[in-house]
């Protein structure tokens, strides 16, 4: 009967184990998560394509609760993006009234209200049904005024489209007298991305896929890759992905972070020691020379 539950209190002693570890360090602010996996996760299990969807947005809600058991302040997650538009009818449809559903149901869900747990949705809200833009509407308004963890849901999102749709507003606002041209600055792109303008997505400090690619897929490139963020690849799809694949990205951060802070220290006793030879070479040249003749 040991063996059995043996592996089962392993992994609850190493997930203990990193949590804790995690703790001494500077966590991440804002985690950014490329929900990867669903369909080949039910392929591999021989099940409808909506159930690998299904699941993996049961992950989602775990995911939710480990950001707030650990603090994050800020979660983005790529639930649709525009190219998933590209997919069959059916599934584009399932999709999406899944998200409808889920999000109806945050409204309720206590938990919601006990986290203060603000939900925002950004992405082009012109290519989404009625009805998911009613439970959208309902979803934030009934979290407006919450604070402690931001909720950002990536739906029909892509990142570029997000750039230009910013540049837009700054030329209109140019062409209106509202904003001067030479007033335009990095932060005044970024002030005007989704959701609204001066309540943009801010940086993003780690970036998850899961599923086994290697890559960002237009997301959030302003506030990924403008930041220097750490990128967390791992090889579960989305609905096998674990409390310590979690906890594991979190310790890739710190670990960059780390990293980062030691080389900036080595740069910087490089550069003191390279100041100081040059001042000890100067002094020896103002010393004043002795004059032989007199000395003899």
């Amino acid at each position: 009967m040991m063996w059995r539950i043996l592996p089962e209190l392993l992994y609850k002693g190493y997930e203990f184990f990193l949590e804790r570890n995690i703790r001494n360090s500077k966590l991440p602010q804002h985690i950014a998560i490329i929900m990867d996996g669903n369909r080949r996760y039910a392929k591999k299990l021989g099940k409808f394509t909506s159930y690998g969807h299904t699941r993996g947005a049961d992950i989602t809600e775990k995911v939710i609760e480990w950001s707030y058991e650990n603090g994050i302040k800020e979660l983005t997650i790529y639930a649709f993006s525009t190219e998933n538009f590209n997919r069959k009818k059916d599934e584009k449809k399932s999709i999406l009234k899944l998200i409808g559903t889920r999000l109806e149901e945050m409204c309720v869900d206590e938990r919601t209200h006990k986290r203060r747990l603000k939900v925002r949705i950004i992405g082009d809200r012109t290519l989404l049904p009625g009805d998911l833009l009613q439970s959208i509407d309902k979803v934030e308004m009934a979290t407006k005024d919450y604070d402690r963890l931001k909720l950002n849901i990536a739906i029909a999102y892509g990142g570029r489209q997000d750039i230009i749709q910013a540049i837009r507003e700054v030329a209109r606002k140019v062409k209106t007298g509202d904003i001067e041209m030479g007033d335009i600055t990095e932060k005044t792109i970024s002030r005007h991305l989704y959701p609204e303008e001066n309540s943009a997505v801010s940086n993003v400090d780690l970036i998850i896929r899961t599923g086994g690619n290697e890559r960002v897929s237009n997301f959030l490139p302003w506030q990924a890759c403008g930041n220097e963020c750490a990128a967390y690849f791992c090889a579960p799809y989305w609905p096998d992905f674990r409390k310590i694949d979690f906890l594991r990205s979190i310790r890739t951060y710190q670990q960059r972070q780390e990293e980062r802070s030691r080389t900036l220290s080595n740069r910087a006793l490089h550069f003191i020691h390279n100041i100081e030879k040059k001042l000890d070479v100067r002094d020896v040249d103002t010393q004043p020379k002795k004059n032989p003749e007199k000395n003899s």
